[in-house]
C-alpha cells in the first residue's frame, strides 16, 4: 500500500510538472484562448474594427500556383467561422490590408481590391514581372505597400496608380510590412541561397516614406525568416519567423526576445493594441491559434 502510494504520488508529481512545461510552451505572457482549425494554408490574417470580424486569406494549395483555389474567409472574434469561401477565385492570396471599406490582398502577380460590404473583387492591379507579391500594409492616407519578396522591391498603390517604390538589394528578400508613422517597418526574410534557404536569416528594418532610406532596427544581427510585422502599444515589434515557427518581440532599438516555439509555417499574424489579441496563422498545419496577451 505504501509503495502504491509513492508510486501515485510520484506519477502525480510527473504529471503537475508536465502541466507546467505545457504551460511555460505558451509563451511568457502570452495565454492561448482558442485554436481554429478547418483553414487551408492560412497565409495572413487581418481584424476589421467595424464589423468586429478576422478575414483570413487561404492559399489553399501551393503558394505560387496559380490554380484558382485560394479564398478568404471570414472568422469571428471567439475563433468560429462565418463564411468559409466569402472570396472565392484567387490563386494564392497571402498578405492583408484594410484600408476603409477595401480589403487588400497580394495574389502571386497582383494586388486584389475587395469590397468588404459586399464581398465582391472590385479591382485587381497586375505586376507583369512579379516574382512572389507577399504582404501588404495600408497607410492612413490610402496608400497600400506591397513586397515582392523575390524580387527585392516594394510596390506602392498611390492615386489609382501601382508602380515599384523602390528596388533594392539592402532589401534582402522583403515580406512583412507595417506602416508606423512616417516609416514602413520591414520584417526580411533573408539572404536566400537555395530556394527559401537563407545564408543569412533576415532582420527588422525601417524605410523612411519620405526619402525611402533604409536602416536596420538594432544592430542589423540576424533574427530569422521573417513574415509578420505588428507594432505594438510601445513602439515596439511583434514579429513571426516562419521557417523556425517562431514569435518575437522586437524592442524599438533591436533588443529580440523570443515569446513563442511554434511549428514551421508561423505566418502573417495580427496583434490588436487595444484588445491586446493575437491571432498566428499556421500555414502549414491548416489552422490559427488566438493568444491574450498579457503584460
Amino acid at each position: 500500500m505504501f509503495t502504491r502510494n509513492i508510486k501515485f504520488i510520484f506519477i502525480s508529481l510527473i504529471l503537475s510538472f508536465s502541466f507546467i512545461n505545457l504551460s511555460f510552451a505558451e509563451g511568457e505572457g502570452l495565454e492561448l484562448t482558442w485554436e481554429l482549425s478547418g483553414l487551408a494554408n492560412p497565409e495572413s490574417v487581418v481584424y476589421d474594427p467595424r464589423l468586429n470580424l478576422l478575414y483570413v486569406s487561404n492559399v489553399n494549395g501551393g503558394p505560387n500556383d496559380k490554380d484558382g483555389n485560394g479564398y478568404i474567409s471570414l472568422v469571428s472574434m471567439d475563433g468560429r467561422i462565418i463564411n468559409e469561401k466569402w472570396v472565392t477565385g484567387l490563386n494564392g492570396p497571402k498578405g492583408l490590408a484594410l484600408s476603409g471599406t477595401t480589403l487588400y490582398t497580394a495574389d502571386i502577380d497582383e494586388l486584389v481590391a475587395i469590397d468588404v460590404d459586399h464581398g465582391r473583387i472590385t479591382d485587381k492591379y497586375k505586376v507583369d514581372d512579379a516574382k512572389f507579391l507577399n504582404d501588404v500594409a495600408a497607410a492612413p492616407n490610402g496608400d497600400v505597400y506591397v513586397s515582392d519578396m523575390l524580387a527585392n522591391r516594394i510596390h506602392v498603390l498611390s492615386g489609382g496608380s501601382f508602380t515599384i517604390w523602390i528596388e533594392s538589394d539592402e532589401l534582402e528578400a522583403p515580406n512583412g510590412l507595417d506602416v508606423v508613422g512616417d516609416d514602413l517597418i520591414l520584417g526580411a526574410w533573408g539572404v536566400m541561397t537555395d530556394g527559401f534557404a537563407t545564408a543569412v536569416p533576415g532582420h527588422l528594418k525601417r524605410i523612411s516614406i519620405q526619402d525611402k532610406s533604409i536602416t536596420s532596427i538594432g544592430d542589423g544581427s540576424p533574427v530569422g525568416n521573417l513574415d509578420g510585422v505588428e507594432v505594438d502599444k510601445d513602439g515596439g515589434f511583434y514579429v513571426t519567423d516562419w521557417m523556425n515557427g517562431k514569435l518575437f518581440h522586437i524592442s524599438s532599438t533591436g533588443e529580440v526576445k523570443e515569446l513563442l516555439s511554434l511549428k514551421q509555417g508561423s505566418a502573417d499574424h495580427e496583434f490588436i493594441i487595444e484588445k491586446d489579441l493575437m491571432f498566428i496563422p499556421m500555414m502549414n498545419d491548416n489552422v490559427m491559434y488566438a493568444y491574450k496577451v498579457h503584460h
